[in-house]
């Protein structure tokens, strides 16, 4: 017998691509779970499916970097915030932190499928009573219109978004004069698309300009102390932390002035969260 919960949960983080860098990323997760049925005539009770399988994801990958260890040019060795990533291709960055904001797995790239693989294999070693196995499937929401990836961490935040390096992938939707604006929310999504948000105050060091130039964030939060140096030219700065709040008020802001038009914006922080931004009259359906 198999029971199935679709969309159990959300997995948000980052990770490392060889063709693209650092890359954010959310998926959505289902699971299977084979077994044999109870007196009571349930495999395993749904109520204790979420909560169990959550836990285990919560704890594990969710809101880490994860590392493919065999990438070409990357490094992992032991520093005195914990760990140190380094990577050389496709471009340098060096990321440092606590052990738990990092997820180390052993291989040349991270797909979903390999990491729903690892996971399921990983759940059922140990599984609930009358559970045999469990399999997990990752993927992508369904985005018709503007996506971006994006990557940052937030110091003041109580939970694991305090990790330096951990991502989103969004959706974007921008309305002006009572209609959406589809052309605005691709360029403004393909600006943002694989970037690193920077909080300005938290830049310890914002290198020299030009293609060369590196920056480097560092903070100490609840967790440790963080710090991640990579080309300026895949940062974007922000005069706020990088909250899904305030990125919409700075997508609002900056539009203005750039077009001079009044926009309402509609900012998502992974799946099916987020915020607005700009005047409710502005607003249509869509």
């Amino acid at each position: 017998m198999t029971l199935f919960v679709n969309n159990l949960t959300h997995l948000d983080v980052s990770l490392w691509c060889p063709q693209r860098g650092l890359i954010g990323a959310s998926w959505h997760v289902d699971v299977e779970l084979d077994g044999q049925l109870g007196e009571d005539g349930m495999l395993f009770d749904f109520g204790e499916v979420k909560p169990w399988v959550k836990s285990h994801l919560d704890s594990g990958p969710d809101h880490t970097l994860l590392v493919p260890l065999e990438a070409p040019g990357l490094s992992v060795h032991d520093c005195n915030e914990g760990l140190c990533v380094r990577t050389v291709t496709p471009y340098a960055m060096e990321v440092r932190g606590p052990r738990q904001a990092f997820s180390l797995l052993p291989w040349r790239e991270i797909t979903p499928q390999r990491l729903a693989a690892h996971y399921s294999d990983l759940l059922s070693r140990r599984p609930p009573p009358r559970v045999e196995s469990i399999r997990l499937r990752l993927h992508e929401e369904p985005i018709d219109g503007a996506a971006f990836t994006y990557s940052h961490g937030l110091k003041r935040h109580v939970g694991n978004c305090q990790r330096i390096a951990h991502g989103h992938r969004s959706r974007l939707r921008i309305w002006a004069q009572g209609s959406r604006q589809p052309e605005l929310e691709t360029a403004w999504a393909e600006r943002l698309h694989d970037r690193y948000l920077v909080t300005e105050e938290d830049i310890v060091d914002a290198g020299p300009p030009g293609p060369q130039g590196q920056l480097t964030v560092r903070y100490k939060a609840a967790q440790g102390q963080f710090q991640i140096r990579l080309p300026r030219d895949r940062c974007i700065t922000m005069p706020t932390p990088t909250t899904v709040e305030h990125i919409a008020a700075w997508l609002s802001k900056s539009i203005v002035s750039e077009s001079g038009n009044e926009v309402r914006v509609q900012a998502f922080e992974g799946i099916g969260k987020g915020a607005f931004s700009g005047p409710r009259r502005t607003m249509a359906a869509g």
